[in-house]
Order: C-alpha cells, then structure tokens, then sequence
C-alpha cells in the first residue's frame, strides 16, 4: 500500500504545554552553535518570555503530520541603527534534513509580514553553522554579511546576517 506524502509543516502559537520541546531542544547537539545548553531556570524564563512576547513578536511550535518537532519565531531586534524583526529556529534531530526548517522560515516571514510594523526580517545564524545558513538560503533570505555577535552574554561567536524585506 502506498503512503501519501505528509503535509508541510504548520505553525502554531506557541502555548504553555510546549514547555517540554524547549527542553527537548536544549542538548548540546542542539545548542553547540549557540553557546551550549541553558540551566532549568533559563529555559523557564525563556518559556514565559515566548508566552507574553504580544506585539514583540510571535513564537511557535513547528508541527509536522501532529507532532511537535521543532520551533520557530521572530521577535525585535535592533540592528544597525533601526529596528527589525529577527527570526531563529530549532528543528529536533530526527526531523534534520527533510527541508523543515526552511518550509517554517518561509511560514515566518509571513507572519512577520503579516505583523507589519518592522521592514525587515534577520536571522543571524552561526557562520560555522552549514544547515542553517542552508535553511536561510532555501528560504529566500538575502546575505548580508559576517559580524561578531555576543551570544548568549559573554560568550562571542561569528554570524552571517541574512534578511528578506517585508515591505
């Protein structure tokens, strides 16, 4: 019997039961781009943080055919002297690969669109990062450039900055 293909992914607001896939995105083979895994109390507080962005921006949860396999959002930003909107995104190891991250991009710059408010849309991830530059490129994302980023606080890491204009 021959399957159907699955549907692409869906965005969804992020909601308090999502808790358990922030942590689940928080190995170090998840989080070695981004100065490595969070404390429990830094995952909390960013938890609440998604939870009450309002009009700072959106974060969701990626769901592929019901289930939960990743995250994605945008929020303000300010970068070189005005503000924009940034998006980053988490995809779970065994959901790596299949075009997932770059569908969602696509999913966020809409909503970001959708948002008004700032022209542009930035990600910033990692020059070493090889997938998500990929993701950043599948998605329509111009590059900008390297630039030296303190993430998390005291730790500096070198990103390309990539963006696609909203207006």
């Amino acid at each position: 019997m021959e399957r159907s293909p699955l549907a692409g992914p869906r965005l969804v607001p992020w909601a308090e039961g999502d808790f358990e896939l922030l942590v689940a995105c928080n190995s170090a083979e998840m989080t070695a781009h981004l100065g490595g895994p969070e404390t429990p109390e830094q995952l909390v507080s960013r938890h609440r943080r998604y939870l009450t962005l309002e009009d700072r921006g959106r974060m969701f949860r990626i769901d592929l055919d019901g289930a939960a396999v990743g995250s994605i959002g945008y929020w303000e930003t300010s970068w070189q002297g005005e503000s924009a909107w940034e998006t980053g995104w988490s995809v779970l190891p065994g959901f790596q690969g299949r075009g997932i991250a770059a569908a969602a991009a696509r999913l966020v710059v809409e909503e970001a669109r959708a948002a008004g408010r700032h022209r542009r849309l930035h990600a910033f991830p990692s020059a070493d990062h090889a997938a998500s530059n990929g993701v950043c490129r599948k998605a329509g994302f111009t590059p900008g450039g390297e630039h030296d980023f303190e993430y998390p606080k005291g730790h500096w890491m070198r990103c390309n900055d990539w963006s696609v204009d909203l207006g």
